[in-house]
């Protein structure tokens, strides 16, 4: 079975092609987004957000 939705699919997507754009901005600091892992991390955010199936963020272990 797939871990990851259609919906969170989109938002990934949009995601990277704001980024190669140059039009993705991080959430407080407002900086361009220039790093495709946190393109990816912003629109599995998004897609969370939205509803969409996306597996549980993964929390550091010590």
């Amino acid at each position: 079975m797939a871990k990851y939705g259609k919906k969170a699919q989109d938002k990934v997507e949009r995601a990277m092609h704001e980024m190669k754009e140059g039009k993705l901005k991080s959430g407080n600091s407002n900086k361009k987004v220039t790093n495709p892992k946190q393109a990816v991390a912003i629109g599995l955010s998004e897609a969370r957000k939205a509803g969409g199936k996306v597996p549980k963020k993964k929390t550091a272990s010590k």
